[in-house]
C-alpha cells in the first residue's frame, strides 16, 4: 500500500484510540504535524496553524546547537549529530563516553501538554548511535589487516554500500584515510623505538627486497633479539624506497638511514641478506665501517633457504614440462566438483590413498612436489580421469611411460629435500647449527647422486649444478663467527657441526673471541678495574696489582671452564627447545650464557621459509607487488607491528578496538530490531 499524507491522517483520525507515539513514528512519509497530548481520557489532535519542529529533553543542556540548525554538538567532547537525532541517543552519548555528568535534571514535570514532533524519516527510539567516526576508524584497521590501499574506498561502490546500510554515514575523503594512517605509523614506530632502548643485549637484522608494479625498488629491515626471559622478539624496523639505480651504494645507505634512526648501529651483531651481489655489497661496506668504528662483532650472511631453493629447482629442472601440465589437471580437478568426486572414487578404488581438496596448485616447492606426489603415488586415478574427460579437458593427455619414469625419479630423489624443507619450515626456532645441519645433510644427498652409477646422465649433470651451489653456500658460512653461532646451540655443539667447520682451527679462534669479548666486558664487578692501565716497564709491581692479575687469570680461566664444561656434554636430542635449555641452564654458564643470548638470534635466512617453499609466500607477493608507493612504508610497517602485538595508536590515543565493534555490533542489532518492525 502507498501511504501518503492524506490517507495516513485518515486513518489515524477515524480510530478509536490513537496509536502509540513509536507506531506513528513508522509511518515514514508523513510530513511534520504536532500531536498535544492532554489530560482527557480521548488524545486530541492539534493542527497548528505553523508548523514547527521542538525537542524538549534533559540532554539537550549539554549539547549546543550549530549556526546553521542542521546539528547538535556535545559541549564535553565536540562530537557532532544530526539535529533529528533521537534524544534517547543522546542520553547514551553522555553515559558512554562522558559516565558521571550532571543528571540533576532527569526528571522535569509539567501540567502542561508536552509538544511532541512526529518527522519524516524519523530515527527510531533506542536506536544507539553511531560514531562515524569510529565507523571510518574500523575501515583504517580493515585496509590496514588487507593491505589495502586507501584509494580502495574511494569507489563509488563501496561507498554506495555503507550509504544503502545507514544514510547518515560520512566516509572520510581518500586523503584523510592517508593522513590519519601516516599518524598512526608515526606513533607506533615511536612505541618500537621504545622498545629497542630496552633491549640490553645485541641484536641482528635481516634484509629482505622486492619491487612492486610501479617497478619501485623496496627494502624491508628486520630486527630480532632473545629478552631476558629466553624468548625470541623480532620487529619489522622499516620499509625503505632504494633509489635508482638501486646498487649496493644505495642500499648501503638506506640500511645506514634506518640502523642510525633507531640508534641501533653499535648493537647490531650481525645482517642476513638475501644472496644478491648489490645486498652483499652493501653488508661488507657495513662491516667495514663498524669495523672501522670499533663497535665489536659484525658478520653478514647469507639466506640459507634462498639457496636450498635454487638448489631445489635445478634438481627439477629436467621435469618441468610434466609438472605444468600435471599442474593444469589439478586446476581443473580443483574447479569441477564431478571431476574431483571422480578421481576420489579412483584413488578408493585403486588404493592410492586419501587426497584433500582443494589440491595445492602453486608454483613454489611445496606446489611442485605435490605435482610429482600425485603422479607417483595416484597415477591410475589421474590416468582414469584424464582418459573419462578427454573431450573436456582439451592438451590434457595421459602421460607417457618415459615421463612416468622422469617424474619418478626425481621425486624418490627429491624426497629427502622435501622432507628437509618440511622441518625447516615448521621449527619453532630456526638457528644456525640446525641450517647447518640440514644443509650438509642436503650437500651428502647431491654427492651420492653425482657419483652414483646408477644415476642417469641427465639426473648427474642437475646434481653437478646442484653441488655447485652447495659448495657456495659452504664457503661463505665457513668462519669463526659462524662456528661459533653454531656450537651455542646445545643440540649441535661440535659433535653435529658440518666437517668443513669442524676441520680448521675454529675451536681455539672461538676461545678467543669468547675470552676477549664476554670473560670480562659483562662482568665488570668479577674483574679487576686496573685492566686499562698498564704498568710501565721501568716501575714495580705492587701487591695489588699482583693480586688483581691472579684475579685476572682465575677470571679468564673460569671463563674457558665454562666453554669447556659446555661443549664436553653431549648434545641435547634434536626436539629440544633451545631456548628454554638455555633459560634452565643460564645459572651454570653465567658468561656463555649472554653471549649464547646475542649469538642464538642471528637468523640463517632473510625470509620466512614458509613464505618461500609453500602458497603463502603467493598472497605477500602479491600484497607488496599491488602496494601503490603512497601507502608501502606505512600500511605493510603498520600492519607487521600489530600482527606483532603492538596495538594500533594515533598520537597517543590507544585505538579501542574491541569497543569499536561493540559499538557497531550494537548499533547493527539494533537497525535489525527496527527493521523488523517497520516490517510488521
Amino acid at each position: 500500500m502507498e501511504w501518503t499524507v492524506n490517507n495516513a491522517f485518515k486513518t489515524y483520525k477515524d480510530m478509536d484510540h490513537p496509536k502509540s507515539m513509536m507506531d506513528v513514528a513508522l509511518i515514514q512519509n508523513v510530513d511534520p504535524v504536532d500531536i498535544g497530548l492532554g489530560s482527557s481520557e480521548k488524545g486530541t489532535i492539534v493542527v497548528p496553524t505553523k508548523r514547527k519542529k521542538t525537542m524538549t529533553s534533559v540532554y539537550l543542556k549539554f549539547f549546543e546547537t550549530a549556526p546553521d540548525g542542521k546539528s547538535r554538538r556535545c559541549k564535553f567532547c565536540g562530537q557532532s549529530y544530526s539535529i533529528a537525532t533521537a534524544t534517547g541517543n543522546l542520553g547514551r552519548h553522555l553515559s558512554n563516553r562522558h559516565p558521571g555528568y550532571d543528571k540533576s535534571g532527569d526528571s522535569v514535570t509539567s501540567s502542561a501538554p508536552q509538544p511532541i514532533t512526529v518527522v519524516k524519516k524519523a530515527q527510531q527510539q533506542g536506536k544507539q548511535q553511531m560514531d562515524y567516526d569510529h565507523i571510518n576508524w574500523l575501515l583504517v584497521k580493515w585496509l590496514i589487516l588487507a593491505s589495502l590501499p586507501p584509494s580502495t574506498l574511494e569507489e563509488k561502490w563501496l561507498a554506495n554500500s555503507f550509504k544503502f546500510l545507514n544514510p547518515s554515514i560520512q566516509l572520510w575523503p581518500g586523503e584523510r584515510y592517508k593522513v590519519k594512517i601516516r599518524e598512526v605509523f608515526r606513533s607506533m614506530q615511536e612505541d618500537v623505538m621504545a622498545t629497542l632502548e630496552k633491549v640490553s643485549s645485541k641484536v641482528s637484522i635481516i634484509l629482505d627486497f622486492w619491487s612492486s608494479y610501479e617497478q619501485i625498488f623496496y627494502m624491508s629491515v628486520t630486527c630480532q633479539w632473545i629478552d631476558e626471559n629466553w624468548s625470541f622478539q623480532q620487529v619489522l624496523l622499516d620499509i625503505c624506497q632504494i633509489p635508482y639505480p638501486c646498487g649496493g651504494s644505495e642500499i648501503y645507505h638506506s640500511l645506514e638511514k634506518v640502523l642510525k634512526m633507531y640508534n641501533i648501529e653499535s648493537r647490531v651483531l650481525s645482517c642476513t641478506h638475501d644472496n644478491s651481489q648489490n645486498a652483499i655489497h652493501a653488508c661488507h661496506t657495513l662491516k667495514e665501517e663498524l669495523d672501522g668504528q670499533k663497535l665489536g662483532m659484525f658478520c653478514y650472511i647469507p639466506c640459507a633457504a634462498r639457496t636450498l631453493n635454487l638448489i631445489i629447482e635445478d634438481g627439477l629442472r629436467t621435469t618441468k614440462p610434466v609438472i605444468s601440465k600435471v599442474r593444469e589437471f589439478v586446476l581443473e580437478l580443483n574447479s569441477s566438483a564431478k571431476m574431483s568426486e571422480d578421481f576420489i572414487q579412483l584413488t578408493a578404488a585403486y588404493q592410492e590413498g586419501s587426497w584433500k581438496f582443494p589440491l595445492e596448485t602453486s608454483a613454489r616447492w611445496s606446489g611442485n612436489y605435490q605435482m610429482l606426489d600425485i603422479v607417483c603415488k595416484a597415477g591410475k586415478s589421474m590416468d582414469g580421469v584424464m582418459r573419462k574427460y578427454e573431450e573436456t579437458i582439451v592438451g590434457r593427455t595421459v602421460l607417457s611411460p618415459a615421463e612416468k619414469n622422469a617424474v619418478s625419479i626425481v621425486h624418490k630423489y627429491l624426497e629427502p629435500f622435501y622432507k628437509t624443507t618440511n622441518n625447516i619450515c615448521t621449527n619453532k626456532l630456526l638457528t644456525i647449527g640446525l641450517v647447518l645441519f640440514f644443509m650438509d645433510h642436503i650437500s651428502e644427498m647431491i654427492t651420492l647422486c653425482k657419483d652414483s652409477r646408477l644415476s642417469s646422465d641427465w639426473l648427474k649433470n642437475a646434481a653437478e649444478d646442484m653441488a655447485t651451489k652447495s659448495r657456495s653456500y659452504t664457503t661463505q658460512v665457513g668462519n669463526i663467527f659462524i662456528f661459533m653461532t653454531a656450537i651455542l646451540d646445545p643440540r649441535i655443539k661440535c659433535e653435529l657441526i658440518p666437517e668443513s667447520l669442524s676441520s680448521g682451527n675454529y675451536l681455539e679462534e672461538a676461545r678467543t673471541l669468547f675470552i676477549r669479548n664476554y670473560s670480562s666486558s659483562h662482568f665488570s664487578s668479577m674483574t679487576s678495574g686496573y685492566g686499562a692501565q698498564e704498568i710501565e716497564d721501568g716501575g714495580g709491581v705492587s701487591f695489588a696489582e699482583e693480586i688483581a692479575r691472579k684475579k685476572r687469570r682465575v677470571s679468564l680461566s673460569n671463563a674457558t671452564d665454562e666453554l669447556t664444561q659446555y661443549l664436553s656434554e653431549p648434545p641435547a636430542p634434536i626436539p629440544t627447545d633451545v631456548l628454554e635449555w638455555w633459560k634452565v641452564n643460564s645459572t651454570r654458564y653465567p658468561r656463555l650464557s649472554v653471549m649464547a643470548r646475542d649469538f642464538l638470534a642471528v637468523q640463517p635466512t632473510s625470509v620466512a621459509p614458509e613464505d618461500l617453499f609453500c602458497s603463502k609466500g603467493d598472497e605477500i607477493d602479491k600484497q607488496r607487488f599491488c602496494m601503490p608507493h603512497d601507502s608501502t612504508q606505512a600500511i605493510l610497517c603498520i600492519r607487521s607491528w600489530m600482527q606483532g602485538g603492538i596495538k594500533l595508536k594515533c598520537k597517543s590515543d590507544e585505538i579501542d578496538y574491541e569497543r569499536l565493534m561493540e559499538m557497531a555490533g550494537a548499533t547493527t542489532a539494533e537497525n535489525t530490531v527496527g527493521l523488523d518492525k517497520k516490517q510488521r
